[in-house]
């Protein structure tokens, strides 16, 4: 473990869980036109039958049948009950700085694609010139670009544009 190596004494725990929003699972309500209500969590029945899995509507429903984010916890190192971690993902799901409600997914994936979005910009290899001004290295056969320096106020926060 990279901790380990370091020579770090205080090793910290870490629970792990895969958030799947596309997925061919919808909920409703029997015997009601309505969606099921923000919030609700399906952890029986149509998950499954040993690994640690959960379907969650965190997001009211528009029209039509709500469709869950779909958790799969693979780690669990710090021992969190059912109810303390779904109740943990739900609470997640409304500090999305760019909603005022909550969303389909946690905030921290939609942080991640959009960090994912910004380094996909900065690297995109077709577009790089043999004659480029920046400062150019190379992996193997294939060119790197140089990735823009942080300013001094943004350095040490999550920013995103």
């Amino acid at each position: 473990m990279a901790y380990q190596h370091l020579g770090e004494v205080n090793i910290p725990k870490f629970t792990v869980i895969v958030g799947q929003k596309n997925h061919h699972t919808k909920l409703f309500q029997a015997g009601s036109p309505d969606n099921v209500p923000p919030g609700t969590v399906v952890d029986t029945k149509i998950v499954h039958p040993r690994n640690y899995d959960f379907y969650m509507c965190a997001q009211a429903g528009m029209i039509g049948t709500s469709r869950p984010a779909h958790y799969h916890v693979l780690i669990d190192e710090i021992g969190f009950s059912p109810d303390d971690l779904q109740n943990l993902i739900h609470s997640l799901s409304y500090v999305y700085q760019r909603s005022t409600t909550a969303i389909s997914i946690v905030a921290p994936i939609c942080y991640a694609h959009l960090a994912a979005y910004q380094m996909g910009q900065f690297t995109k290899f077709e577009d790089l010139a043999e004659t480029s001004s920046g400062s150019v290295t190379s992996v193997g056969n294939t060119p790197v670009p140089e990735l823009p320096r942080l300013h001094e106020d943004v350095r040490s926060s999550m920013f995103f544009c």
